[in-house]
């Protein structure tokens, strides 16, 4: 994906119109890197958790104690993209960092299960607020 289809994808994501069947775990990352890399950090994790939650609605679901919205896997991966942004090359363009981004191992769905347990993650706790990493403590601060 390159920045000109982000953009179009960010754009339909904040008016609840991108289309639910592509709203996939790679189109997280990327909503996720592009508020990171064009906002302040702060600004950008707001946008980011605000984003999903009035996404989900706008496509018919609900952010309750056990659908929708998830603090901690929303928290964990957005520390993700940021730290591979701050190691990032200060004159790599966009489209670099964008395909560079799509290549990282934390991708991998499963990769949260090198820090959790399963049971943890998928707690009603975990789903409404920050909990940390019970297997290996995660090396990106924010």
């Amino acid at each position: 994906m390159n920045s000109i289809a982000a953009a179009a994808m960010i754009r339909d994501f904040e008016l609840g119109i991108y289309p639910k069947e592509k709203w996939s775990h790679q189109a997280h990352f990327i909503m996720a890197f592009w508020y990171c890399y064009h906002k302040p950090i702060p600004e950008a994790i707001r946008s980011i958790k605000e984003g999903i939650k009035h996404y989900n609605v706008s496509v018919g679901g609900h952010n309750t104690a056990d659908a929708g919205y998830h603090e901690t896997i929303t928290v964990f991966f957005t520390r993700q993209v940021i730290g591979f942004l701050s190691q990032a090359a200060d004159a790599a363009d966009i489209d670099s960092l964008l395909e560079e981004l799509l290549a990282q191992p934390f991708l991998e769905k499963d990769h949260m299960l090198n820090y959790y347990k399963k049971e943890t993650l998928m707690s009603r706790e975990a789903r409404k607020q920050w909990v940390e990493p019970d297997l290996h403590r995660e090396k990106v601060l924010i």
